[in-house]
């Protein structure tokens, strides 16, 4: 697969790039900086030497010229090295350190705080559809997601199928994050079963037959490695009564339906919707940390069963989104959307469906989810119509 440009413009100064494996932080850093300075911690014989010493940084770095591009790819594998890179950006050389990480937990525990100033944080996300342009297909990201990693692959249905070993693998069982693969492993599968609903951990503890309290464990797990976000409930000015729980996502589509099992008892409408709804999910978020600004993504759930799933909030934003997985839309589809514009009447509600048509119906607008994904660009605002 040739290269595709991402919507990231890189800070002018030393920052990290965290980011779930095979969402092309290493390509996209090599494409970059072709002159840089590399460290891949992926590498056993480098993750040897800089574990075993990590000021071998400082006299690597003393030997390149001032201003010099220094990428750390994994920096989460030997986290003593950020004291170095603190020490290094205060010499004032005009050093410039790109810190690539997969997980953010060791990093929180070992050190992070010691950065605090000198190198901002950004993130990568799996494509999005105005990235591939033409190379889009809704049907196929629906399926296999849009990890870079996985459209990239000489066999993509493989490549997916192994991506959570890999993981495991690599991860999980070589840091030594659960005690119990067993476990976890019954608890990712369990956990796809919450992707889009609101979070409700005694239920996954009683799927995955494991505490309570192991599951909280877990899923922070999840969120550390990147695999998994949380949706908070919009509340501000709440004129209803809202649920307390968030809703839970994993961070691609593909990934989780490679997790979700499914058998003569699953309806497969309803694993498509779950699907459908994380792609947008992925989509919206991506969209907010590449165009800035503040912006944050919510969900809206009044214990009266009113459900919007997604309201984008933010300096330059207030929009409302509901997603269906549907060809046609109906007034009934509406209810929720209205039920939220009559408590926030400033705020544009929009539906996305699997239709052809913008339509406007009761007053808010329908548009087919694919043209929706494939003009949202971080440097335009949402698209609100059709043209």
């Amino acid at each position: 697969m040739a290269f595709v440009g991402r919507f990231f413009d890189p800070p002018a100064q030393s920052y990290y790039l965290f980011g779930p494996r095979g969402t092309g932080k290493s390509a996209w850093t090599q494409q970059c900086y072709p002159d840089s300075v590399r460290i891949d911690l992926l590498r056993p014989a480098t993750l040897q030497r800089y574990r075993a010493r990590a000021d071998r940084l400082f006299d690597l770095v003393h030997a390149q010229p001032d201003g010099q591009v220094i990428v750390i790819d994994e920096v989460q594998r030997v986290p003593e090295l950020l004291s170095a890179v603190h020490a290094l950006i205060e010499e004032h050389r005009g050093w410039r350190f790109v810190l690539t990480g997969s997980s953010a937990r060791k990093l929180r525990r070992s050190g992070v705080d010691l950065m605090a100033g000198r190198a901002v944080v950004r993130t990568m996300h799996p494509f999005m559809a105005a990235e591939l342009g033409d190379a889009f297909d809704l049907p196929s990201a629906l399926q296999r997601g849009l990890l870079p990693l996985v459209l990239g692959a000489e066999d993509p249905a493989d490549t997916l199928e192994g991506y959570i070993g890999v993981y495991v693998r690599e991860e999980v069982q070589v840091e030594g994050l659960v005690r119990d693969l067993d476990r976890f492993s019954r608890f990712l599968e369990a956990v796809t079963f919450s992707h889009g609903q609101l979070m409700n951990v005694s239920n996954i503890a009683r799927d995955s037959e494991v505490s309570r309290k192991t599951v909280e464990g877990y899923l922070g797990v999840l969120e550390d490695l990147l695999l998994s976000f949380r949706v908070p409930v919009f509340r501000k000015r709440a004129a209803r009564a809202t649920v307390a729980h968030d809703k839970l996502y994993l961070f691609d589509c593909g990934v989780f339906r490679s997790l979700r099992p499914s058998g003569p008892l699953d309806r497969r409408e309803e694993i498509a919707g779950a699907a459908l709804e994380g792609l947008v999910a992925q989509h919206l978020r991506a969209w907010l940390a590449c165009r800035g600004g503040g912006g944050r993504l919510y969900c809206w759930r009044t214990r009266a069963g009113s459900e919007v799933d997604f309201v984008l909030y933010g300096p330059q934003q207030f929009t409302a989104i509901e997603v269906k997985h549907s060809a046609t839309v109906r007034s009934a589809d509406l209810r929720s959307l209205r039920s939220f514009r009559a408590d926030y009447p400033e705020a544009e509600c929009v539906l996305l469906y699997l239709g052809e048509d913008a339509l406007s119906i009761d007053g808010v607008l329908c548009l087919p989810c694919d043209q929706f994904l494939r003009r949202l660009h971080p440097r335009h605002a949402l698209p609100s119509t059709a043209t």
